[in-house]
């Protein structure tokens, strides 16, 4: 069986609290053997997958630019797109279920692009209440419910 390919989407700039938060989500995934996609930047993406990487996770990044250079330092496979924001759709069509740390309007993006693929959504700390979403109080729980949905 392949193994599940999950999404984790967020602002690339957030406070600690959504850092902390990302970075379990990040180890959750690992411990279950999950691959980690993001979009390989900073802030929810970074402490993702560093979380993944500490529990020797496999994480994947589709960079919006045109270097594999760009990305975190603990991406292992990086997908160069020249896409810009438009990497967003790579991401959503990439994962199998994706989770939403809080985030902004390019994460409120990221959410509706999944929904209208058929892509379950699990919603942690997000401004929005979005119908077809999930949402979930702790990373934990969130990374359950993504894993349940497979």
């Amino acid at each position: 069986m392949n193994r599940a390919q999950i999404g984790v989407i967020g602002a690339g700039d957030c406070d600690a609290r959504t850092l902390e938060l990302a970075e379990n989500v990040g180890k959750c995934i690992a411990r279950r053997d999950g691959i980690l996609i993001c979009g390989a930047l900073g802030g929810v993406m970074e402490a993702a997958s560093k979380g993944a990487k500490e529990e020797n996770g496999t994480t994947l990044g589709i960079l919006p630019g045109k270097k594999r250079d760009e990305s975190n330092p603990y991406i292992d496979i990086a997908v160069v797109s020249d896409l810009g924001e438009a990497r967003n759709a790579l991401i959503a069509r990439s994962s199998d279920v994706l989770i939403a740390v809080s985030g902004g309007y390019g994460t409120l993006s990221e959410i509706a692009m999944s929904l209208k693929m058929g892509k379950n959504v699990v919603v942690l700390e997000s401004y929005w209440d979005i119908e077809g979403t999930y949402r979930v109080d702790n990373p934990e729980e969130a990374v359950d419910m993504a894993f349940g949905f497979l």
